[in-house]
């Protein structure tokens, strides 16, 4: 049956490049399966709420139809959360295989639920701001690293985690409303960093370029956004020419950076950043493209990392 199905939809399963277990959020894509994961309610019939049952790797699971959307829910008792995704994704995994398919959990951190370890699995984790951050931390320091991080931090708190962990996912998506400079992103090792704060003094965007310029840190950043509900207080020209960026001639069109998302939420690729201001690495020449963008209500910048040298950089723009 497994092969009559494979050859049966051939062109349509090479199409498929990721899996989604999501308990929290549900978005269409047509070259993702979306595996929605809804808890039971209680006290409420199976028949009442137009459950059917799959055997699936062994293990009987409840589904349902969506009101919207294309998938079925798992549906499952909140207990039986963690058989049900392990019986899941090893069926799937058995069925596509681990090399060419992305296999993500998306989740809300939760005191009482631990981070699964299955094969092939990477974790995307949303926490809450009234999270426990030690516990938090104690479950980091015993999983894998993180596919993406969403966090929000509220009040005058600041966000200062200390396992080490944390700032190796691949991607993060912070919202911090004290007016600190986020600690995370002088320690962040990942890819893809998504920041909104209320104030970000001009010496922490200088002294946070001159590190990536010289090599010390953010070696594997590929790209980063800061929204700052403040401004700054310097011109922008001042702040850029502080941090010794180069110019394209003004008479060329710069070119579009945009990469894939780590964590694919709306829109399966990042904001486009076109900017005839960009910095080198004094490491490897490698060139990032920089952008401070004004307006009313907040103020933007915008850092995204070319796998290309300053030569080649300049070549691919003529």
């Amino acid at each position: 049956m497994k092969k009559l199905m494979k050859l049966s939809q051939v062109p349509r399963f090479k199409n498929i490049n990721r899996v989604v277990y999501d308990n929290y959020l549900f978005k269409n894509d047509n070259r993702a399966i979306v595996v929605p994961f809804k808890p039971k309610s209680d006290g409420i019939k199976d028949a009442e709420n137009g459950y059917f049952k799959l055997n699936v790797s062994g293990k009987n699971t409840d589904f349902r139809l969506p009101d919207k959307g294309d998938f079925p829910a798992a549906c499952f008792d909140k207990s039986d959360q963690e058989s049900v995704l392990e019986s899941i994704h090893y069926y799937l995994l058995d069925f596509f295989g681990g090399d060419s398919v992305d296999y993500q959990l998306s989740t809300i951190y939760d005191k009482q639920y631990s981070i699964p370890q299955l094969p092939h699995l990477s974790v995307c984790l949303t926490v809450n701001p009234w999270a426990d951050m030690r516990r938090f931390e104690d479950v980091l320091s015993s999983t894998p690293v993180l596919k993406h991080i969403k966090m929000s931090v509220g009040g005058a708190r600041e966000l200062v985690i200390r396992e080490s962990k944390f700032y190796q996912a691949e991607s993060i998506r912070i919202s911090q409303t004290s007016s600190a400079f986020p600690a995370v992103l002088r320690h962040f090792q990942g890819r893809q960093a998504l920041l909104s704060i209320r104030k970000w003094e001009d010496l922490d965007f200088i002294e946070f370029v001159k590190r990536w310029k010289s090599g010390e840190a953010f070696r594997k950043l590929e790209y980063m956004i800061i929204r700052i509900k403040s401004s700054f207080r310097e011109p922008q020209d001042r702040i850029l020419n502080a941090i010794g960026v180069k110019y394209i001639e003004a008479t060329k069109q710069p070119p579009t950076h945009t990469l894939p998302k780590v964590y694919n939420d709306c829109k399966p690729y990042t904001d486009p950043i076109i900017s005839h201001a960009y910095v080198v690495r004094e490491t490897d020449n490698r060139v990032a493209s920089v952008s401070i963008q004004r307006n009313i209500i907040s103020d933007y910048v915008w850092f995204g990392v070319w796998n290309k040298t300053e030569e080649e950089f300049l070549r691919f723009m003529d």
